[in-house]
């Protein structure tokens, strides 16, 4: 066996499963879980049947690269979105979600004949330590700063790390924080690089989920606002599965330097990692209709504007910069609100340390939950107020007293 497996970490919610072992819930209440970030808004129609009147292609065996439409499809997407111009030839991918790409994008880019760190941010998403750990690298956790709206330190990383840091994960929008990166941030990360010579991933799943006027500012945009047309060392990664709520798709795609996206695209060759062609249909006709994401956007913006001030009465929270999370400040340890609150009120929350490692002698998710409001805004309503139910009767979870 591979013995880099052994340095794997349990997936959070195999940690909240363990935490809620031998804890029967408030039968008074029903269940509702905003553990998992998984979009419950309905599927538009025209994705499905899009997807269904290309069946036909099941009988192909798709390309790696992708049908030319498709790859046009996402360039023309981000052209409209962000103003910037790419080849859909060679520096547009299909991939099959970002979890798959961000993980097999690190084994591309790895050298592990020599020594290597990969930095992402922390907390984070799980995948980036995965992908960091399997590919021979060691993670180093750059911690968020709650003192500035949750940006990563990058003052915080030694030179030292630095000198051996072949990968930067990036997550814009943030999980769980909801904080997007904005162009001063970027502009530090580029000189790092142009530094270092390390490549960076920039995970920008949820950018079309925001609260703010302006939409989140993306990666490649803040390369070609600081003369970088050429998006030398970078990919981009995002997906329909947030935007148009497709999970079950595994759709999306990779953009930016040309060079990287030919290496990327051999390993992916030889990784198998087409994606079908009823999918590659369904994905073009999301890509090119914007009608649906601003009502998507709209469902969100409604529900966060309900539940957010409810929770921000007794709880450390406000309104994110964008994403479906509430990263919410409790009193007391957030393992034991969480379970707490699971027993009492048959309500679910992820602990934010089971996000995030201890690093630097702190563990930066601790003390917080993610609280992912993918569910009818009636629904989360009814968590909310069960939640501030719950910490009115158990003050030493109190943050804001009333």
């Amino acid at each position: 066996m591979n013995p880099l497996l052994a340095r794997l970490q349990p997936y959070p919610f195999e940690r909240l499963r363990q935490l809620f072992a031998g804890v029967t819930p408030n039968p008074q209440y029903s269940p509702i879980s905003l553990g998992i970030g998984e979009p419950r808004h309905p599927t538009p129609g025209f994705i499905k049947d899009a997807l269904v009147g290309s069946l036909g292609g099941l009988s192909v065996y798709p390309s790696t690269v992708g049908d030319p439409k498709l790859r046009s499809a996402c360039a023309g997407w981000l052209e409209r979105r962000y103003g910037i111009a790419v080849d859909p030839a060679t520096q547009v991918l299909p991939v099959n979600g970002t979890r798959e790409a961000l993980f097999a994008f690190a084994q591309t880019v790895v050298d592990p004949s020599k020594p290597a760190v990969v930095v992402c941010p922390n907390p984070f998403y799980q995948i980036y330590e995965g992908a960091t750990l399997l590919s021979g690298a060691d993670p180093y956790y750059a911690p968020v700063d709650p003192t500035r709206n949750f940006a990563i330190d990058w003052d915080s990383v030694p030179a030292d790390v630095w000198a051996k840091t072949q990968l930067v994960f990036v997550c814009s929008p943030g999980n769980p924080t909801g904080a997007v990166m904005p162009l001063s941030e970027w502009r530090k990360l580029f000189e790092l690089q142009n530094r270092h010579g390390f490549v960076i991933a920039s995970d920008e799943c949820y950018s079309e989920i925001y609260f703010r006027d302006e939409p989140p500012l993306g990666g490649l945009e803040a390369a070609h606002k600081l003369g970088r047309r050429d998006f030398r060392k970078m990919l981009m990664f995002t997906s329909l599965s947030k935007r148009s709520n497709v999970p079950g798709m595994r759709t999306g795609f990779a953009a930016g330097d040309a060079e990287l996206v030919k290496k990327f695209l051999l390993y992916r060759t030889y990784h198998g990692s087409a994606m079908s062609l009823p999918v590659q249909a369904a994905s073009i006709a999301a890509w090119e209709d914007e009608a649906h994401v601003a009502a998507n956007r709209d469902m969100y913006r409604q529900k966060f504007a309900e539940v957010t001030p409810l929770l921000a009465q007794v709880l450390d929270v406000k309104l994110p910069d964008a994403a479906f999370y509430l990263w919410a400040g409790v009193g007391g340890p957030d393992t034991e609100f969480a379970r707490e609150l699971y027993a009492q009120y048959n309500v679910t929350v992820l602990p934010g340390s089971y996000l995030a490692r201890e690093a630097q002698g702190a563990n930066p998710g601790a003390g917080r939950v993610r609280m992912a409001l993918v569910a009818d805004t009636a629904e989360c309503l009814e968590a909310a107020h069960r939640i501030l139910q719950f910490v009115q009767t158990n003050p030493q979870f109190q943050v804001r007293p009333q």
